[in-house]
């Protein structure tokens, strides 16, 4: 089961969720594909883990699938635009904690 995140300290208006899912991202000049992980994942922001140099207020594009726990019917692959807010130094493994806003989505359809 998914856990949630929220505090009274808290000024998020949506609901994150505590999730370890692979992502792949693409960022910068080459727009390169990255294996990432996810931290934690919320309608409107996503925090990910990843290997390699990102900037805040780079542009980002990524694609993840939903678990059943959280569409509450089955899973949906989803792909996203959007854009680092901030960096923060390593873990796991000594990997980039990435924050990123989400301008835009799309479910797409089973492969």
């Amino acid at each position: 089961m998914a856990e949630t995140q929220q505090d009274d300290n808290d000024k998020r208006a949506t609901r994150r969720f505590a999730l370890r899912l692979p992502v792949s991202v693409r960022y910068g000049e080459n727009e390169q594909e990255h294996e990432a992980q996810t931290r934690d994942v919320s309608a409107r922001g996503i925090c990910f883990y990843v290997d390699s140099a990102i900037q805040a207020g780079s542009a980002i594009d990524f694609t993840l699938t939903l678990p059943p726990e959280i569409t509450l019917t089955e899973s949906i692959r989803v792909r996203c635009k959007g854009r680092v807010v901030r960096v923060e130094g390593g873990s796991p493994a000594n990997k980039m904690a990435v924050a990123a806003v989400i301008d835009e989505y799309e479910f797409l359809a089973d492969s």
